[in-house]
């Protein structure tokens, strides 16, 4: 088997290191494949890596490329990585090493490059080859780069939405959804600007506009969107030292903008860096002043030398960074220097160290003598009390020896007396603690759930007769025997009034005691059947009684509170229930105790932007069907946990979930036991209730525009 994928030498991608996986990549649930060797070698103009797998795999792996720092990447899903080691020296050619890094059911393979290469990948058997080959692109710019180069010619495309995002690191990030992957893109600096062409592409009109993102506080300040011809171009205007880094991912293509690094080569705190021009020295026995001297000439550096400074040297340098030449003479002969401006001045250590010694115990003694200010601060967001306590800590104090804080309460002042340099401390302290507390608006949702379900069925057998006259009847249709006898039949009656039989069972109502009956706030249906013979002197009574309730609740309660950062709130509703409680004295004394609805929660805002919660919710409702001579019963339902949720999200703290199942049969022994018949001698009630609690908690940072309303 032999599947080849090849990419144009313009068509490399600019991308971040981290870029996500292509989506084009699949996905398995297991492992059962691994990487089991990684070989190099040279073939001609090009590298050929070779990669082994344990088992063949159907197509070429997904891929992307870096430009800056220069990768290639490789994605295997559903294999492991069985080399033993996740990174790999190859230096070969601009090929440095590999980097094996393995993720859950996933590995990618990470080729570290000196410059960006071109590369081909194919698949034979169990083994990828990936070829790596110059790269050239025909660019009018060194710093342009090109997405889908080798699609520029294609159709139109569209441009479908543009979106601005701050990252966690400060980073201006622009992400572009397009119409389709194909779309082609040209990236370049012009001046301080960076513009974004989009090859054959069209926007929508509500689109064809200048973007003010500077309240985002990243380097970005504006993006213009414009139509030029049959390309649309955007230019993005950053500010300060910035850099950017391009990547796309199906049909998202995303452009970062970040503050550029400081550089690490500058001369800093008297230690150089090695970053200025080379230049080579071969000298034997010449004199340290007279090597400065050549240095400063070459540099244009003004280099004072102390008259401490002595002695000769012998060396020779050859195309050496001028910086690192004199660094190299420095710690030769035990001196060092101080950079101030373009004058360097030399001296020997320890003359430099007492000097700057002597310049501190200088300024402390200044201090000491300096005349002491007075200034006031306004408090606007804190007690006025605690800033000062602040100020005061005697563990580390912001105050001189020599100063003092006096607070009005009234006005919510602080006047601080001190020299001037600590004041201007002070100043910037309380500038940056003075500041207004974010609120948290923290909603809770507790919803209280019933379905219940009762069925019962019941049936009454009845006999009477008369002995002299016909069979009457009642006012409410029922059969009655005028003369009742039965004296030697058994007055058998249940213990529920369900099932009767007594001469005078038709001449009363049939006693129901339903458990249903109760739920359904009604008598339950009744249906009677009476036969009797032809002189209407025997009859035979049978009355069946049913009754089925079905029941649906739902009690929802939503408590909310806002509350300051780190500040605990509660909010409760309800009722106090009296009860008595005996004194120590042995008389009784009435006492009260809550049932109600609780909120209580301390809010923490964390720096990404979540809230971490401590909660305490407790929901009380008192119970009439359980009462005592001390009190009535309280149900409670009760959770208190800490959980961190994102800014407007909804999380579930607690759940309670019961059912309740009852069968029950009451019946005549023997009798209700018959098949069929027994149904006449027998009730059954069936009782399913089911309940659940859920606890809901959503909370909300609130923007100083929403609180001001």
């Amino acid at each position: 088997m032999r599947i080849t994928v090849r990419l144009a030498a313009a068509a490399f991608f600019t991308v971040l290191a981290c870029a996500p996986i292509l989506a084009g990549a699949q996905t398995s649930a297991d492992t059962s494949n691994s990487i089991e060797a990684i070989a190099v070698a040279k073939q001609g103009d090009r590298i050929l890596v070779k990669i082994t797998l344990k088992k063949p795999i159907p197509a070429v792996p997904g891929s992307f490329s870096v430009a800056s720092p220069a990768r290639i990447a490789l994605d295997f899903p559903g294999t492991g990585n069985a080399t033993g080691r996740n990174a790999q020296i190859l230096n070969e050619g601009d090929l440095r090493s590999a980097n094996i890094v393995q993720a859950g059911d996933r590995t990618r393979i990470v080729l570290n490059l000196l410059r960006p290469l071109a590369y081909e990948a194919r698949v034979e058997d169990r083994n990828v080859f990936v070829s790596l080959s110059a790269l050239t692109v025909q660019s009018s710019s060194p710093q342009t780069a090109r997405f889908s180069d080798a699609q520029m010619s294609a159709g139109a495309h569209a441009i479908r939405d543009i979106n601005f995002r701050r990252g966690k690191d400060g980073e201006g990030r622009i992400v572009v959804d397009l119409s389709d992957p194909g779309v082609g893109i040209d990236i370049r600096n012009q001046g301080s600007n960076l513009v974004v062409e989009f090859a054959k592409s069209t926007l929508p009109d509500q689109l064809r506009k200048k973007l003010d993102v500077t309240d985002f506080a990243t380097p970005v300040t504006t993006i213009a969107t414009s139509v030029q011809g049959q390309n649309v171009r955007m230019v993005i205007s950053p500010k300060g030292n910035w850099e950017h880094n391009a990547y796309q991912s199906e049909s998202q293509f995303v452009i970062e903008v970040k503050q550029a690094p400081e550089d690490s080569k500058k001369l800093a705190d008297g230690r150089p860096k090695f970053s200025g021009d080379k230049l080579s020295l071969n000298f034997q026995n010449i004199d340290v002043r007279s090597v400065l001297q050549v240095i400063a000439d070459f540099t244009n550096f003004n280099i004072i030398t102390s008259d401490s400074v002595t002695g000769s040297l012998t060396l020779r340098l050859k195309d050496v960074p001028w910086d690192q030449a004199l660094d190299i003479i420095l710690q030769a002969k035990g001196l060092d220097m101080r950079k101030n401006g373009n004058v360097i001045w030399i001296a020997p250590r320890d003359e430099l160290a007492t000097r700057e010694k002597l310049e501190f115990e200088a300024k402390q003694a200044i201090t000491e003598l300096e005349p002491l200010r007075t200034e006031t601060f306004q408090i606007n967001y804190h007690r006025a009390t605690a800033v000062a306590a602040f100020l005061k800590n005697r563990d580390q104090t912001i105050l001189s020896k020599r100063g003092s804080v006096v607070v009005d309460d009234r006005t919510n002042k602080l006047f601080v007396s001190d020299i001037g340099s600590r004041l201007e401390d002070i100043r910037r302290v309380v500038g940056e603690i003075d500041v207004p507390v974010r609120q948290v608006l923290i909603e809770a949702q507790i919803v209280e759930a019933a379905d219940t379900f009762t069925r019962n069925l019941g049936v009454r057998l009845g006999f009477g007769g008369s002995a002299g006259g016909v069979v009457g009847t009642t006012a409410d249709g029922r059969a009655v025997g005028r003369t009742t006898y039965g004296g030697g039949i058994a007055q058998t009656g249940y213990q529920g009034g369900l099932i009767e039989t007594k001469p005078d069972s038709l001449a009363q109502a049939l006693g129901v005691n339903l458990p249903a009956g109760s739920i359904a706030g009604s008598a339950a249906g009744a249906l009677s059947f009476v036969l009797w013979n032809s002189n209407a002197t025997r009859f035979l009574a049978l009355e069946i009684s049913a009754l089925e309730a079905d029941g649906k609740g739902k009690v929802i309660s939503r408590p909310r509170v806002m509350t300051a950062d780190q500040i605990e709130a509660l909010i409760e509703q309800g009722v106090e229930i009296p009860y008595q409680q005996a004194t120590s004295s042995g008389a009784t004394s009435v006492s009260f105790k809550k049932a109600n609805l609780s909120l209580k929660v301390k809010p923490q805002i964390t720096p990404d932007g979540k809230i971490l919660m401590s909660l305490d919710v407790n929901k009380d409702t008192p119970n009439t069907q359980i009462s005592s001579s001390s009190g009535i019963a309280i149900d409670t339902k009760h959770v208190r946990t800490e959980v961190l949720v994102e800014n407007g999200g909804t999380v579930v703290i607690g759940g309670i979930y019961t059912q309740e199942t009852t069968n029950r049969t009451n019946k005549i022994p023997l009798l209700g036991d018959i098949p069929i018949a027994g149904y006449l001698f027998r009730d059954n009630s069936r009782v399913d209730n089911k309940t659940e609690l859920l606890v809901f908690i959503t909370p909300k940072i609130v923007s100083e525009q929403t609180a001001s309303r």
